[in-house]
């Protein structure tokens, strides 16, 4: 429970005073621009807090702010006016006790210093004081990384918010609150896990036992496992070149990939491994692929009007066939391999028939007035149906070779698929046995017919509003372009022109799985769920995809006309809201089964609403902001909310703006809620950031500084502090009482997007136009590490409640997830350092008992050239130094030569190690053949290296033997004579 102790002072200033923050004491302190001090001169200062208003949960009681009121004041004078506080009764208890082990109570001031805090006694209202531990030495928790979270007492009387320092062991300053675990500085983040697109057009292939699904994208060919959608293999073509088709065979062994190279690559795709390359023999890239039902034959349709047959297993060609018209995009086998007989279509409209035995065209069906886009072969072999964009299916009988029936389906076809006949469709309108076909196109539905009776047995349900009548007549936003039967799975997979991949039932449509191959630009992310399970993302585009991180099924929120701009979640994780330009703003709500719905739509803005806030204590109203420059604040009916837990909501309710406010000039980037829900922050082009005050939205004060327009504000969780960040490329820290700065950071060479506070609010992340991620020490202001992992903007920031994930959305289509790795390379670095320990240990012990050769290879295998060094060094002081070194060096392994042979390199460069050096250089050539040397590894780099040092350790020794034979001379003629 929070409480709440009085304390004097006025400004209601962490820290007391015109001093900042504790740990903002010893930083930047920039003064407000001209806009801000204009603001400031106009109005006057009273407290407005309330004791009703003081929540348990808040993080950031902010006391002490004052409402606009007409003429300035300075502080002494605003100290001294009676207050509005309400007091609680005089008889209510008093849960403090003075700390032990301090006389007076201190405060932080600037620079990190202390000074006695006020008495309490003459504060005339409540106040909020941060209670925290400070060690004799006077350290500062903040610098040490071991901040807790701070913990607010209630107490009658007043004065403004400020940090308590009380005594703790070890001089070391640890804010404190039971059950909470010292908070550690993050130093890096790893990244966990990437989606990223794998599907941007063209067909796509599942293997026959529905475990994988095959997706051409650019010059990859991405093979997906569809239980857990992970990347199993990326093929890539060594040419670079983007693949224009591919093709599995029946029995899922082998792949065939064609390229705009005219190359084929035949793949062993389970090994990501190429088994063969040949020319197509086409004289433009292959369009179109299939095997035969033997996995024996290739057939491959060519740009250049062509049809090529290939023997896959004796790796030759065995049909050219020419004479159809254009592109040829089908080619089909026919099932019964007996028959010999391939199925082609191009850009004539006409289906043609050849006989591989003659290898001529035996037939041509001609029917349609578009494009035939499939071709489906019934079980009896004797009846084919095609479809095709005239809007038409027909029924082909094979033995007369004309059409049986033409069934209009009133949109484009692009796939017709046979329903099985043994299977039970009874769920979908089919009631007697026969022929019956399932299509997809234009209307992004699925439709059953009756082949006999060209009547649709059942049309599947709409599952987004359509938008005028042209959408409705073709749909081509949500239009599906490749339909296709699972039977390993007993599912039905379709393939939409937002390259969305979705599996069905196939004997219920109801939906199983849902991909998302591509999400354009991203705009925003968060995450959702109360476990943080899934994440929620806004892409170029009207729909929300909600994405559940175990299994990467996408969820696909249809409600918005056009494209999302902004995301924001409440706190439980349940609720969030999206804006998007169509200028409404709407409330979803995910169930317990992980299905989301939307329960509230507002509308009332003039223009695009670009950036929203959720409340954060209680799911109780929405903050937009919109290009029109305004405001406004939209409540949340507590009956709303209790209809969307008892799933209730039929149609999504609709709301209307509480509070509507001008707020800025230009358009406003980015709006934020304090932890206690009782100010809003805006920030916009206009260069500068403002406070309000919340619900009524009144105008509390500017923040000016900045250069350019702002794009992002973000409350500090734990201190009366605003964050914004600009696209002059630096992130401030703002005093939230008299608007000052308080910090400045510098590091990005771009426009700084979006910031989030972590570690407690002692750390801040900040993304940028420029890719990059930084993370920020906000006591010493310094970047701890610079994160690259994107290659265009970052839009989206945004981390988990447990704090040690983060997850960001970018231009370049990419989601990441980020995993706080901070512990687990401090683990890595205490065990390195343990066994450094142990090895020197070990290696003084083989010294201690002359066992050299182990120390030897112990050293070597520490890559310790010194230690090396020193061990040959005592070798070489023993009785028989020179042959034990001998001994030992050639016992050594041919690696640990080539090592002692690089380390003698670099000893050899200095002329006190030389003869060591040179030592081993000797052992080494006079026991190693030439032919044995010349297979070491970087030899001739090391005999480059050697022969100049060598030549001048000669020299010196060649003129200290002259200086040693000239003075020997003059000894002997200076001997006196004997007598």
């Amino acid at each position: 429970m929070w409480t709440l102790e009085p304390v004097c002072g006025h400004g209601g200033r962490l820290g007391g005073g015109n001093n900042a923050v504790g740990f903002f004491g010893s930083g930047e302190r920039s003064r407000r621009g001209p806009g801000g001090v204009a603001l400031a001169s106009a109005a006057r200062w009273e407290p407005v807090l309330n004791w009703s208003l003081i929540s348990p949960f808040s993080l950031l009681p902010y006391a002490g702010l004052g409402r606009c009121c007409g003429r300035p004041r300075s502080p002494p004078e605003v100290a001294a006016r009676p207050s509005r506080v309400k007091t609680p009764p005089p008889n209510t208890p008093v849960p403090l006790s003075q700390p032990p082990g301090r006389s007076a109570r201190t405060q932080q001031g600037r620079g990190g210093g202390e000074r006695p805090a006020p008495s309490s006694a003459g504060s005339p209202g409540g106040g909020v004081e941060w209670v925290t531990s400070r060690g004799s030495a006077g350290s500062d928790a903040f610098a040490l990384g071991n901040l807790r979270a701070p913990e607010p007492r209630v107490l009658p009387g007043g004065g403004a918010a400020r940090v308590r320092a009380a005594e703790g062991p070890g001089g070391s300053m640890a804010a404190t609150r039971p059950g909470s675990a010292p908070v550690r500085f993050k130093s890096n983040y790893a990244v966990s896990r990437k989606i990223e697109p794998f599907y941007k057009g063209g067909k796509v292939q599942i293997s026959r036992d529905g475990k994988h699904v095959f997706c051409p994208c650019g010059t990859k060919l991405n093979i997906m496992d569809i239980a857990t959608g992970a990347l199993v293999h990326s093929i890539e073509q060594d040419d670079q070149e983007d693949i224009t088709s591919f093709v599995l065979s029946p029995d899922d062994e082998i792949l065939v990939t064609g390229s705009r190279a005219l190359l084929l690559k035949q793949w062993e795709w389970r090994e990501n491994k190429c088994r063969r390359t040949w020319k197509a023999m086409h004289t433009a890239p292959v369009a179109a692929m299939v095997f035969d039902p033997t996995s024996t034959l290739l057939a491959t349709g060519g740009c250049d009007s062509t049809i090529k047959i290939w023997d896959v297993v004796k790796q030759y060609c065995t049909h050219n066939l020419k004479g159809s018209s254009g592109v040829v995009h089908i080619v089909e086998f026919h099932p019964d391999i007996s028959r010999l007989q391939l199925f082609s279509s191009s850009i004539d409209y006409k289906i043609q028939i050849w006989d591989l035995k003659s290898s001529k065209c035996i037939a041509s069906l001609d029917g349609h007035y578009s494009a035939v886009t499939s071709l489906a072969f019934a079980a009896d072999k004797d009846t084919l149906i095609s479809s095709g964009r005239d809007k038409i299916c027909m029924v082909w009988d094979l033995k007369t070779r004309e059409a049986k029936r033409t069934v209009p389906i009133y949109e484009s076809v692009e796939a017709a698929v046979l329903l099985p006949e043994d299977g039970d469709f009874s769920h979908l309108g089919v009631k007697k046995r026969g022929l019956h076909f399932l299509t997809a196109g234009s209307k992004g539905v699925l439709h059953i017919w009756d082949a006999a009776t060209a009547a649709c047995m059942y049309t599947q349900p709409v599952p987004y509003q359509r938008v005028d009548a042209k959408e409705k007549e073709e749909g081509s936003a949500h239009s599906l372009t490749q339909c296709m039967l699972v039977p390993g799975k007993n599912e039905i997979a379709t393939v939409t022109a937002e390259h969305n991949i979705i599996f069905y039932d196939a004997q219920t449509l109801q939906l199983r799985k849902q991909f998302a191959g591509y999400n354009e630009e991203v705009l925003d992310v968060r995450f959702l769920g109360p476990a943080d399970s899934h994440i929620v993302v806004a892409t170029n585009s009207p729909q929300l995809k909600v994405f559940e991180l175990a299994t990467s099924h996408c969820q696909i929120l249809y409600g918005h006309t056009e494209t999302v701009l902004a995301l924001d979640v409440f706190r439980k994780g349940l609720m969030f809201s999206s804006c998007a330009k169509d200028r409404s703003l709407r409330v979803w709500r995910m169930g317990k089964a992980g299905e989301v719905v939307c329960m509230a739509e507002g509308l009332g803005h003039a223009h695009g609403v670009g950036a929203l806030s959720c409340s954060r204590m209680k799911e109780s109203f929405v903050v937009t902001t919109s290009q029109d420059c305004t405001i406004k604040v939209w409540n949340l009916p507590e009956s709303l909310t209790a209809k969307a837990k008892a799933g209730l909501v039929s149609s999504p309710e609709i709301l209307h703006a509480h509070v509507t406010e001008r707020g800025h000039d230009k358009d406003i980037n980015s709006v934020a809620v304090s932890p206690n829900d009782k100010l809003i922050a805006t920030g916009s082009q206009d260069r500068t950031a403002k406070l309000w005050s919340c619900p009524d939205c009144s105008l509390m004060g500017i923040f000016s500084g900045h250069t350019r327009g702002i794009w992002c504000v973000q409350f500090s969780p734990v201190d009366q502090v605003l964050a914004t960040s600009s696209a002059d490329g630096t992130v401030k820290l703002w005093g939230i009482h008299d608007f000052s700065c308080l910090k400045t950071f510098e590091g990005h060479d771009a426009s700084v997007l979006k910031i989030v506070f972590v570690s407690h609010g002692t750390q801040l992340l900040s993304s940028g136009s420029d890719g990059l991620l930084k993370l920020w020490t906000i006591k010493t202001n310094e970047c701890v590490k610079t994160l690259d992992a994107h290659e265009d903007k970052v839009w989206g920031l945004h981390c988990n409640k447990q704090d040690d994930l983060v997850v960001t959305a970018s231009s370049d289509s990419c989601v990441i997830l980020w995993k706080d790795v901070t512990e687990i390379e401090l683990e890595e670095e205490q065990a390195k350092q343990e066994e450094q320990i142990m090895k020197d240990q070990e290696l003084s012990n083989l010294l201690h008992e002359k066992k050299y050769l182990k120390a030897l290879g112990l050293a070597i295998s520490l890559d310790r050239p010194h230690t090396v060094l020193t061990v040959i060094k005592v070798i070489l002081k023993e009785t028989n130094g020179k042959e034990n070194l001998e001994k030992n060096i050639l016992r050594l392994r041919k690696d640990q030569k080539e090592s002692v042979l690089k380390f003698l390199v670099t000893w050899n460069t200095n002329s006190r190690n030389c003869h060591e050096a040179q030592a081993v250089l000797e052992i080494l050539l006079k026991h190693e053949a030439p032919d044995c040397l010349l297979q070491y590894e970087g030899i001739k780099t090391a005999v480059e290296s050697l022969l100049p040092y060598t030549e001048r350790h000669f020299q010196r020794l060649g003129r200290l033997v002259q200086a040693s034979m000239f003075i020997d001379f003059m000894w002997q003629n200076m001997r006196l004579a004997d007598v």
